[in-house]
């Protein structure tokens, strides 16, 4: 554990309530109190003065922890107490029902919500509950758990500082061994230490590339990867089991049992980035100057240290300022993400100043990289994440092959959603390729299992812009990309070639692949599932969560074209897996996810124009969006643009019908 005094933050919204009231609170009088469906009430009075007779309730909240002490945790942070005497003096019960009516679902990420008073939100009491069921679940059902210990890390937004040190205290308190990073760490710190201590478990306080408002617990189980089922569902019963909470975990212990290894721990990570390394003797004399961006994130230290690791000269890598310190309300950007649009105007704006003609970026937490390259034209081009993705394993393979290892134990992986150019290239090189579900949960425990069974797992990603290198860490990491990407454009400098040119040889070498993906914005969740039920049963009123493959009636057209397959992961029907036609991937009903092919590369199969096309559409599990993910390939450019466009069309006016439905473009 960690030996540094801890303080809490000036934002640190907590709440005491055990368990939500119902969901509809009928109005009353604001001045005194407002009644909820139940005869409880939201007492100003609770929110202000604790009772010396222990009689008050915390507003409506069934359990009534109604003493004094649970009283005094529930209002003893300003920002919740200030909250939560607005909205009682004011007489929103709408706004309390939405508060307290629901609780903070725990699934595969964990916890992910804003930040705000509420069983519905993030703040300290959620972070506690969170905690202890989490506690629970492993002691259970993991051998040893408390000896090996849990590792926590958080990064630099509001908050995260607090939400860690209530997370260490009191896994310290049931008798845990407790390793707390100290200071900013990036996200990647938190599953490499989890590997190498031998962790039962990993907790990293960060909420990503989300807004500002928002925090997140993202939980790694002994394996040192993102849960999966059916650990999540475990972990959130325990946590409903778990909803008392002592009043000495609001306070973390200021001291700790003297471990003090989280320098070690990031000298032994940039030991493992440079074990990537092919060309450290020769990186110091690169040609190119390369503009980086944190987003206003915690990545500096470690994307300037591994690139230096890599043998690269200090002075090739130019900063932007602006975007360089950690900033948790990200002022520079509408969203601190670096795929969104314009999100690296700054840092291009920043490079053309400087003379440089690659922009790197991560996301504020760096477990995602992104890159910019300036063209002949004198234009910039974003790669997406596929664009990436095919670069990284190009390279990886080429790491593999001066290896002199046998090239069938070589084994790369993508999700479901992202291009097809590393399967392309497995049929033809020979290596291994595997497909998983969105999320690097999947895709870390599938590179374990190849690994398992004897192959090299180097490297996997989702066009997200997440990309594993190595399999060392079994997640995303953004640092690790960004000194192999650097090490890729060296190298190609050197032969003359810029990263665009290469790509463009990698598609004349697998087929050229194209990519488009976007979504439609659907804030009716019921308009949403009648949607999905008519696409796949020809009724919107049927019941996708319980419904039989049988049932099933889906597309077999799309633009004209015939379907040559057609997947449902909701329901689980794979048309190409014959006889049982039982999906490969894991089916869940809580999403909706169809997936389909048409057309082929091979001549007289097929529309015979020589285009496959790929997709996905999908409902997103943390917006109101229906997703969808398209890839065409083959051999005629002209002819894959043609078809994507087409098939585009149609999906958004055949399938989702999206103008009928009220649904609205990105």
């Amino acid at each position: 554990m960690s030996t540094r005094e801890r303080s809490p933050a000036k934002e640190a919204p907590s709440t005491s309530a055990s368990r939500p009231p119902p969901a509809q609170v009928a109005g009353g009088d604001p001045s005194d109190s407002s009644t909820c469906s139940d005869s409880h009430k939201w007492s100003r009075q609770s929110f202000t003065k604790p009772s010396t007779t222990g009689s008050d309730s915390i507003g409506c909240v069934h359990g009534h922890l109604s003493n004094r002490a649970a009283l005094t945790l529930y209002l003893q942070n300003e920002t919740t107490r200030a909250e939560l005497e607005s909205l009682v003096s004011s007489g929103d019960t709408a706004e309390l029902s939405k508060r307290f009516s629901t609780r903070i679902a725990f699934g595969t990420a964990g916890l992910r919500g804003p930040m705000q008073a509420g069983t519905s939100s993030m703040n300290d009491l959620t972070v506690l509950q969170a905690s202890a069921g989490l506690a629970k679940y492993a002691e259970e059902t993991t051998a040893r758990a408390k000896e090996r210990g849990i590792v926590v890390g958080h990064d630099h937004r509001h908050n995260s500082e607090r939400f860690a040190s209530l997370t260490a205290g009191l896994f310290s308190r049931r008798g845990w061994k407790v390793y707390e990073l100290k200071g900013l760490v990036h996200t990647p710190m938190v599953p490499f230490s989890t590997s190498h201590l031998g962790a039962a478990l990993g907790v990293m306080i960060t909420a990503s590339h989300n807004p500002a408002k928002d925090n997140g617990y993202k939980v790694y189980w002994e394996n040192a990867v993102q849960i999966i089922p059916p650990h999540d569902h475990g972990i959130a019963a325990a946590i409903e089991q778990s909803l008392e909470i002592d009043e000495e975990a609001w306070t973390p212990p200021a001291a700790t049992d003297g471990w003090d290894g989280t320098t070690e721990l990031v000298t032994l990570y940039m030991e493992m980035v440079l074990s990537l390394s092919l060309h450290k003797s020769t990186n110091s004399s690169s040609p190119l100057r390369f503009t980086y961006t944190a987003m206003h994130g915690v990545g500096l230290p470690f994307a300037t240290s591994a690139f230096e690791t890599f043998g690269f000269s200090p002075s090739s890598l130019l900063v932007v300022p602006e975007q360089a310190s950690p900033d948790p309300d990200f002022p520079t950007v509408r969203f601190p993400n670096p795929e969104e649009k314009g999100a690296l105007d700054l840092a291009i704006a920043h490079a053309d100043s400087r003379g440089s003609t690659v922009v790197l970026a991560n996301d504020p937490d760096a477990d995602r990289f992104c890159a910019a390259e300036k063209r002949e034209d004198g234009k910039w081009v974003v790669f997406t994440g596929d664009q990436i993705g095919t670069l990284l394993g190009a390279w990886a393979l080429e790491r593999y092959r001066q290896s002199g290892a046998p090239i069938d134990k070589l084994a790369m992986c993508a999700s479901t959603v992202s291009s097809k150019m590393l399967e392309s290239m497995a049929k033809k090189e020979g290596f291994q390729f595997r497909e998983t579900l969105t999320g690097f949960k999947w895709l870390g425990n599938e590179m374990q299992k190849l690994e398992a069974d004897g192959f090299a797992p180097l490297f996997a990603y989702e066009e997200a812009i997440g990309f594993a290198n190595g399999s060392t860490i079994r997640d995303k990491d953004g640092v690790t990309a960004l000194a192999l990407f650097c090490e890729m454009a060296t190298e190609l400098a050197r032969a003359g070639k810029s990263l665009s040119a290469h790509l463009d040889a990698l598609y004349g070498e697998y087929g050229f692949h194209a990519t488009s993906n976007s979504y439609f914005i659907s804030r009716d969740p019921a308009v949403t599932n009648r949607i999905f039920s008519l696409l796949r049963f020809g009724n919107p009123d049927t019941d996708s969560s319980t419904a039989s493959p049988s049932s099933l009636k889906l597309p077999t057209s799309l633009a004209g074209y015939a379907l040559t397959t057609i997947r449902d992961l909701t329901v689980g029907f794979d048309s190409g897996n014959p006889p049982s036609f039982e999906p490969k991937l894991p089916v869940d009903r809580s999403a909706h996810m169809i997936s389909f092919a048409l057309g082929s590369v091979e001549d007289g199969k097929g529309d015979g124009d020589g285009v496959e096309v790929v997709g996905t559409v999908r409902t997103s599990g943390t917006e109101p969006k229906i997703k969808f993910y398209l890839e065409a390939r083959g051999a005629d450019r002209a002819a894959v643009r043609a078809k994507l466009d087409k098939v585009r069309e149609a999906l958004g006016t055949e399938w989702l019908r999206w103008e009928e439905n009220g649904l609205v473009k990105a």
